[in-house]
């Protein structure tokens, strides 16, 4: 018998990628470089400025940590950069310098590294540090002001496309200034073709696939067009695409690989689900942007999503059904 014939078994996993979480984490990074630019080009030297904070202290803060609790260190890897780009991009440019410090040690500490670090987080530590800030700093979290390129705008008096929109009305901010990010926000979501872009990148590179962002994205244009408000439908769905975070909640946020379900089936549940909350959170909520508590709510669905879509292996009965799930809840009613 040919040596070279046998077959050898070995234990899984069985194929092997010589990609690791930091050559993913650069890729995301360099995506996100031309939505940095824009925002300098937009805000000034504001946006480096708070980068340089929150990057810094979401690998200082995942640093200590590791070792205060003499655990191999992590900081490395660029996930913690990552979280600190991710932070600032949420937030307006007229931030103070220290509440990305704030929002760092919430994101790192408390988020990621309480449940076990990188991979065990069950909610997304950007997202959920910046809705922290925002339910401590209000006020600050929503003090917009207009780019460098918008001239004779009031700074006190300025109303981002998404308030106009909540407000019912239709945006004076045309979707070409969306798209190339003249009109106020957040640092890293007012140009929506720059975080294309940065998007078209991560699916080259194959570092995520399209079914969480179309389906999300998707989904917000289907209903804002369905049940858009005026007479000028399709200019309503475009702004509501094109405004505010979802290119970049979408994206970025919506795509993290451990707060978001692996089965093609549930990723696709998952994209909905956020493009629903986002749309109702909008219409019917007191703050005009949804796409970070949609996202967050939706991380917390995850799990069910996984085990209602994972595939059933040969001869075994999956443990989770949406018949047993209800059959259950009757027996929890008739109980009570």
């Amino acid at each position: 018998m040919n040596e070279q014939a046998k077959l050898i078994v070995s234990s899984s996993p069985h194929i092997r990628t010589p990609r690791d979480t930091k050559a993913i984490m650069l890729d995301v990074l360099i995506a996100l470089a031309p939505a940095f630019i824009c925002s300098i080009i937009f805000f000034g030297w504001r946006p480096i400025l708070l980068t340089a904070i929150s990057v810094a202290s979401c690998e200082a803060f995942e640093f200590g940590y590791r070792r205060l609790l003499k655990k191999h260190d992590t900081w490395s890897d660029l996930s913690a950069a990552v979280t600190g780009v991710l932070l600032v991009f949420c937030m307006p440019s007229s931030a103070p310098w220290w509440m990305p410090i704030i929002g760092a040690l919430f994101s790192v500490v408390i988020v990621k590294q309480l449940f076990g670090g990188i991979g065990k987080n069950f909610l997304n530590p950007a997202l959920a540090g910046r809705a922290f800030l925002l339910a401590s700093y209000a006020r600050l979290m929503t003090t917009w002001v207009p780019t460098n390129l918008m001239s004779g705008v009031d700074a006190a008096t300025y109303a981002t496309p998404l308030a106009s929109l909540s407000a019912g009305q239709l945006s004076s901010v045309g979707v070409g200034a969306m798209l190339l990010g003249n009109t106020g926000g957040c640092i890293g979501e007012v140009s929506a073709a720059a975080l294309l872009l940065g998007g078209a990148y991560l699916v080259y590179r194959k570092v995520i696939s399209l079914r969480i962002p179309l389906s999300f994205i998707g989904t917000v244009a289907v209903v804002t067009l369905i049940f858009s408000r005026g007479n000028a439908h399709f200019a309503w769905m475009l702004q509501n695409v094109f405004s505010g975070g979802l290119m970049l909640g979408a994206i970025f946020m919506a795509t993290d690989y451990c707060t978001s379900p692996v089965t093609p089936k549930g990723q696709l549940i998952f994209g909905v689900g956020c493009g629903l909350l986002t749309v109702l959170i909008r219409y019917f909520g007191s703050y005009p942007e949804g796409v970070s508590y949609a996202i967050l709510i939706m991380n917390l669905m995850v799990w069910m999503i996984d085990k209602a879509t994972a595939p059933r292996r040969f001869g075994v009965e999956p443990k989770f059904t949406w018949k047993k799930f209800a059959a259950k809840l009757g027996k929890k009613e008739a109980a009570e």
